[in-house]
């Protein structure tokens, strides 16, 4: 185990480094590589990760609290059962990362690409989704009250049995996923029937 604190990395390649159940507390890391490496079950808390490389990285069992990553790479990823706390994720590309069990505390996910995420029965409420592409994501029974949705991308998304209400949900095109069985309020509903050409006083 090793800890790192208030350390500032640029262009740093960590992808053959063995990283499993560090700590990182304060650190800056600005286009970093820690593609393919071992994370498994490392910490870290209020760092900032700026165009890092995380593809096909194991990060399984990791946490992250108060950390960001912005406009970084989990292609491939392995996120089973990690643990991200009021994090800002802005503008990172997810596709085909495992993201099985993962917990997301609030934070920021804007213009995150989750296409064909898997975030059945999660609870995201009030997690920040502005611009964010769920394409064909798995919703299911997935709790996003309060959450802001606005712009969101949820073409062919499964959202059976998921909770919307409260959510921030203009300019989302409910034309492009089926509403069966999802739980929505009354704005919501309004923004439905609009969607669909009705003319609602």
């Amino acid at each position: 185990m090793f800890q790192h604190c208030n350390q500032d990395y640029s262009g740093v390649n960590f992808g053959k480094q063995d990283l499993r159940y560090g700590e990182l507390i304060s650190c800056t890391f600005s286009r970093c590589s820690f593609a393919h490496g071992s994370l498994e079950e490392i910490t870290s808390i209020n760092c900032r990760f700026m165009e890092c490389d995380f593809r096909g990285a194991s990060l399984n069992s990791s946490i992250h609290k108060e950390s960001a990553f912005e406009n970084c790479h989990f292609s491939g990823a392995n996120l089973f059962v990690s643990k991200f706390e009021n994090c800002k994720m802005t503008g990172s590309d997810f596709s085909g990362a495992t993201m099985d069990g993962i917990t997301i505390t609030q934070g920021d996910w804007s213009y995150t690409n989750l296409r064909l995420a898997r975030l059945a029965r999660q609870n995201l409420r009030g997690v920040k989704f502005y611009e964010a592409d769920l394409s064909e994501a798995n919703l299911e029974k997935a709790d996003l009250r309060d959450c802001d949705l606005t712009m969101a991308s949820l073409a062919k998304a499964k959202l059976q049995g998921a909770d919307v209400r409260g959510a921030k949900m203009d300019g989302v095109d409910f034309k492009s996923f089926p509403v069966i069985g999802l739980r929505m309020d009354r704005e919501q509903a309004v923004l439905l029937s609009l969607s669909h050409g009705a003319k609602v006083d």
